[in-house]
């Protein structure tokens, strides 16, 4: 039987050539659409003190998986209003659902109500079909809030804006709970072809499922089947509140992106005085790539948009390099109260890490792009079978085939 990444590239190479959103039809005044996102991704982990092959008992450090596939219908009209919806076949959930009223024909100025993407993190915002590495950031992964069923306000022009949104439930029953609300507001002092500065802040405040919260992530590879740094499960956790800032630069065929974000979980009174106190962590991280093949990007919404290929037929080529650094370390290690006893922990220790990710990607024509990535992680974390902080430094080579329309 083949694996699901040898069928995905099977269909991937047979499928025609298509172009951007395929039209379908006009309804009732709407202009509809249809748009598709299908990835195949391979990992090879060299594991150090964690297994991260997601099938521990096969005896290869390497996993294959069909990531996405992503189907949306989309439509303009009538009037204002634009509306979306999107469902991910693959995980099995809604993607964005929802629809846009432009106040005066703004694309700025609009009122937005349904699932969407939450206003915080440059990254998560930007369209998954053009992330820069294949991996987002452990920064979005980690303190990112993602599509939530919500209402949001936003206004603005091409170079600023402030969206405000309050959000409850992601949409697929068993997934993100927690209601609050976002703000994020950017302004780009410098906006011309080939020339940009961003600059945006955020925060978000929002109520935790069951007053329990549980921070983690994974070593900068979505397949792998662990986590090397985790904060447990954080009980009598009233809100969590995170701020974020983040900057772009570009000049011409060069891009600098960065975005750091702190999340502060308050935690009520119980009489249990490690149970009840508060904990911090951060992450952030900084990336740089260029277009070899000599392409810039636009911008719009207060994100980036990549462009096609100036030549279609030798495609775009994109190097990059990203440093990334997570800290959920909040406390500190004690001494054993006997001598054959264990450290005690006295506060939270989840770990922390830093990791580079090096990439190639090729955007060939209108609709296919292949990603390469080597991630070197230099990790820690307190682990109770050895008593002790234990060093955790995997290697990961990672590759992507992705078709879309």
């Amino acid at each position: 039987m083949r694996n699901p990444l040898s069928l995905a590239l099977l269909a991937l190479l047979a499928a025609p050539v298509a172009h951007a959103e395929v039209a379908i039809d006009v309804i009732a005044g709407s202009e509809i659409s249809f748009e598709g996102l299908v990835q195949a991704d391979y990992n090879d982990f060299d594991s150090d003190f964690t297994n991260l092959n997601a099938d521990g008992h096969d005896g290869d450090e390497a996993d294959n998986e069909l990531r996405r596939a992503e189907l949306v219908l989309k439509g303009k009209g009538p009037g204002n209003v634009e509306w979306v919806l999107g469902y991910d076949a693959k995980a099995d959930k809604w993607l964005d659902v929802n629809a846009k009223y432009k106040i005066g024909g703004d694309s700025n100025h609009f009122v937005q109500i349904g699932q969407f993407k939450q206003p915080n993190s440059l990254e998560e915002l930007s369209s998954t079909k053009n992330n820069d590495f294949i991996s987002k950031a452990a920064v979005t992964n980690t303190f990112g809030v993602a599509r939530r069923l919500g209402v949001a306000y936003g206004y603005g022009s091409g170079d600023w804006g402030v969206t405000a949104s309050y959000f409850g439930r992601e949409l697929t029953r068993n997934l993100a709970h927690g209601s609050g609300y976002g703000v994020r507001g950017y302004w780009a002092p410098i906006n011309e072809s080939g020339s940009l500065l961003h600059l945006g802040l955020s925060y978000v405040d929002m109520d935790t499922d069951s007053d329990t919260a549980r921070i983690r992530t994974r070593p900068q590879a979505d397949l792998a089947g662990a986590r090397i740094v985790d904060s447990g499960n954080l009980t009598n956790v009233d809100r969590q509140k995170t701020i974020g800032a983040e900057a772009m630069w570009v000049m011409n065929a060069f891009k600098v992106q960065a975005e750091y974000m702190r999340a502060s979980f308050d935690r009520y009174d119980n009489g249990n005085v490690r149970q009840s106190r508060d904990f911090d962590g951060d992450s952030w991280y900084v990336s740089g790539v260029w277009n070899v093949t000599g392409e810039t990007w636009g911008y719009k919404g207060g994100v980036p948009t990549t462009p096609l290929p100036a030549e279609p037929a030798t495609g775009m080529w994109q190097v990059g390099l990203r440093y990334d650094s997570i800290d959920l370390d909040d406390g500190s290690l004690l001494p054993p109260a006997t001598p054959t006893g264990a450290p005690v922990v006295d506060g939270v220790l989840g770990g922390k890490f830093d990791a580079w990710t090096v990439g190639v990607n090729w955007y060939w024509r209108s609709n296919f792009k292949f990603m390469l990535n080597y991630v070197r992680v230099d990790g820690e974390r307190y682990q109770s079978s050895v008593r002790r902080v234990q060093s955790d430094d995997p290697d990961i080579l990672e590759a992507r085939v992705q078709f879309y329309w």
